[in-house]
């Protein structure tokens, strides 16, 4: 079992930076592939980045935040970051952090636990 507790969002300007942060509970961190995930009002959940367990050798994005976003994870913390910069309007959303310990792909939907979300709303 795994709990997922997401802080960092907030409101920014377009242009700007934020970091989100997750930080995680239990003894197996490391075991599990971590991911971010969002929510825009009236829009499905969709993959925002993901990194292997272990020692996170392997990064996934979806393509609209590549270059601007970074994924990374720290093991002796139980902590998985998102550091987003550029940020534009059309990142508003709720973002969410998850876990998964199967072997589907990074970008999968099916994450096995999911934290209660941190807002992100970026202003024009």
């Amino acid at each position: 079992q795994v709990q997922l507790v997401e802080s960092g969002g907030g409101l920014v300007q377009a242009g700007g930076s934020l970091r989100l942060s997750c930080a995680a509970s239990g003894r197996t961190f490391s075991s599990y592939d971590m991911g971010w995930f969002r929510q825009a009002p009236g829009k499905e959940r969709e993959f925002v980045a993901a990194v292997t367990s272990g020692s996170g050798g392997s990064t996934a994005y979806t393509y609209s935040v590549k270059g601007r976003f970074t994924i990374s994870r720290d093991n002796a913390k139980n902590m998985v970051y998102l550091q987003m910069n550029s940020l534009k309007p059309e990142d508003t959303a709720v973002y969410y952090c998850a876990a998964k310990i199967t072997i589907l792909p990074l970008n999968t939907r099916k994450y096995d636990y999911w934290g209660q979300g941190t807002q992100v709303t970026v202003s024009s």
